[in-house]
Formats: C-alpha cells, structure tokens, sequence
C-alpha cells in the first residue's frame, strides 16, 4: 500500500465539499479525481499535499514516500529565462549548479522547450508555461505525484507527452493522482466522482 485515504471531510469556510471520502492505491496505480467546479477537487489534492488541514479523516502514506505537487499556477518567474527557472527549481530541490543545469537542459529538450531555453518566462505562451511546470516532473525525485489540471492549455501532442510521462512514472512504481475536466491520458486509473466520493 502506497496511500491510504479514510473517512476524509473537507469543509472550506462554512461549506462542506466533500466527506467519507475512502480510497486506497499500491505502488504503479493512478487516480483520476472528477466532479464539476467547486466539488473539491483542488482542495483535495492541496490536502493531500499538506497544505490545507482536514476536518476530519486521515490520509496514511509511506514515512518515506515523497510527494510533488503541481498546481493550477505554473510558477514561472517572468524575469527568469526557461533554463533559468528550471535551474532555480532544480537547486531548491537539492541538486548542484552542475546537476541542476545539466537535468535541467535535459527536461526542457524532453518538454520540447530546447528552443526557449534563453527566452525570459514573460514572452512564453501558456501552453510553453505549462510544458515548463509540468518538466520539474522529470527533475523531482517524489514517489507521488499530485497534478490538478495538467493539460490546461496543452495542445494534443503536449498532452500525448505528458502521458508518456505519467507511464514512465507508474512503470518506476510511483503514484499518480490528477484532477480533470478532459480525458487525459492515464489508462487502468481508478475513478473518483466528487463530491459524492464514489469510487471506481
């Protein structure tokens, strides 16, 4: 067992967004989380990944299991070259200014980005900010990724990279669990409806 999800309830100022939510994934397997705007779907990654409190419930994972979250922001510093912002990722995550840019040269050639390496963030378009926030994938050493709406503004072949992405990720036995309003490319995932927590 990679993650265990029981009796989860999220309450947001005075409103509920969901509750009993339960689910349980092993090492390779994904979670597609669904629901129309406002069920919950942010908030319940965001729980996930430690940044908002749960009303109630518990989430249980591997002490040693590491998580990266990508969220609706691409994070992009407009000052920042694309290298350059990928570089400044690389180092937070620990790596050193050789290993930073050398992973960094390789993710961005891997997200189709080799030629915008010099551009400053600003003059990127969204569809190239999203390719460069979703490339950290490919840098964060984490067991479990969290992805609320990575397809946003990708076009069909950004999309079909991405889920080779996600492949190669399961293959290593890590944990995907991404929120959605499209069909992304993540076969064999379990389903979450919320806000009525229904799994399948």
């Amino acid at each position: 067992m990679a993650l265990a999800v029981e009796g989860l309830v999220c309450i947001r100022g005075e409103r509920q967004l969901f509750s009993d939510v339960n689910f349980r994934l092993a090492t390779g397997e994904a979670l597609l989380l669904r629901g129309p705007n406002g069920s919950g779907k942010s908030s319940l990654l965001r729980l996930l990944a430690g940044f908002l409190p749960a009303a109630s419930g518990h989430v249980l994972r591997d002490e040693e299991a590491r998580l990266f979250y990508v969220g609706h922001q691409d994070a992009v510093k407009p000052q920042l070259s694309t290298e350059d912002n990928l570089v400044f990722w690389a180092r937070l995550l620990g790596l050193d200014d050789a290993e930073a840019r050398g992973q960094s040269i390789a993710a961005l050639e891997a997200a189709g980005l080799s030629r915008q390496r010099r551009l400053p963030g600003r003059y990127l378009s969204a569809g190239q900010k999203r390719r460069l926030a979703l490339s950290r994938l490919l840098i964060a050493p984490a067991d479990l990724w969290l992805l609320d709406e990575p397809t946003n503004a990708l076009d069909t072949a950004a999309v079909a990279w991405l889920g080779g992405v996600l492949a190669a990720h399961r293959a290593r036995g890590g944990v995907v669990i991404l929120a959605s309003h499209v069909d992304v490319p993540l076969p064999d995932a379990h389903r979450l409806d919320l806000p009525e927590g229904r799994l399948s």
